[in-house]
């Protein structure tokens, strides 16, 4: 009879996933050296060692689920960009999007700690790294979720196969409008223009009294420094802070389709066209590796350094 507490502590000797480890100790009757062994000989206890190098390449991926009813959005680290563009790890991002969005996960922390085919997401992730022989991080997900009696969409654009991720949550008041081509184009445009503009809030009522107030001291500073007097640079200001919601804001962005209308006008515009009030709820951009440490050395010589090993 293997002992839960055998199999814990051959994980933290190996690093390899708790499935593996119970089969390497039922396969040498409870022995730890020799399943040790065993695991090493399968590359399964490689994992561990894997765990302090920098991952910082990856994909961003999406899942859309229900018809458009919840949809999830996630973000997988590797070390190099030639494993991200494997079949191999996007389809293991794939399968992890969908876990998200079929279970609502709070965190990482529970994510990982879930049941995903016949063991943990945890484990899911050892086996990966061993498997292809990179270190394997979830860093982040969000999930959208349409509440209960209310018509709209949740949409995803996926940007350069993966650089750049976006969900979004759109609503509409008819079912009818929310199952038409033209509300879907309507969705999915809006979901283009947050990935290539990058808007850090919805409309300027999101933005915090802090931030406003630091871009006003900013804003002031500047108006001074180009020899403005204080009443003045006051009412530039003013003015200028408009110009900064148009940069941060959704809503009062440029369309990138049409820059004779703002985002605004293009929602009203499109609201009109189908007979019904449209609203964007909320969304997230995820850009792949945004703020993470890069590796200093490149592929090539990693390879080599692994040939003459």
């Amino acid at each position: 009879m293997i002992q839960a507490s055998d199999v814990k502590a051959l994980r933290e000797k190996t690093g390899a996933g708790m499935m593996d480890c119970k089969k390497a100790l039922t396969e040498t009757n409870g022995d730890i050296e020799e399943a040790i062994k065993v695991l090493r000989e399968k590359g399964l206890a490689s994992a561990a060692k894997k765990a302090g190098r920098i991952a910082a390449e990856g994909v961003v991926d999406s899942v859309i689920l229900e018809d458009g009813m919840l949809g999830a959005l996630v973000e997988i680290n590797c070390e190099t960009d030639f494993v991200a563009k494997t079949d191999q790890f996007s389809s293991f991002v794939k399968r992890v999007a969908q876990q998200v969005a079929q279970t609502a996960p709070q965190d990482v922390d529970a994510l990982l700690a879930q049941s995903m085919d016949s063991a943990t997401v945890a484990d899911a992730v050892t086996e990966k790294i061993a498997e292809i022989g990179e270190k394997i991080s979830i860093r982040r997900f969000e999930r959208f979720a349409l509440q209960s009696g209310t018509q709209g969409l949740v949409e995803s654009y996926i940007h350069l196969g993966g650089k750049i991720g976006v969900l979004i949550e759109a609503s509409c008041e008819s079912a009818d409008v929310a199952q038409n081509p033209a509300f879907k184009a309507f969705v999915r445009d809006i979901a283009m223009q947050v990935a290539a503009a990058n808007p850090a809030y919805l409309e300027p009522s999101e933005v915090p009294q802090s931030v406003i107030d630091s871009e006003k001291e900013i804003l002031r500073a500047q108006a001074i420094a180009e020899g403005k007097p204080e009443n003045i640079a006051q009412k530039m200001v003013e003015g200028r802070i408009q110009k900064y919601y148009k940069d941060v804001c959704l809503i009062e962005q440029l369309f990138v389709k049409d820059q004779d209308k703002t985002i605004k006008k293009f929602i009203a515009d499109t609201g009109a066209q189908l007979g019904e009030k449209l609203s964007i709820k909320r969304f997230v951009r995820f850009e792949m590796g945004e703020g993470l440490e890069k590796r200093k050395d490149d592929f090539a010589e990693e390879v080599m350094k692994q040939a003459k090993q």
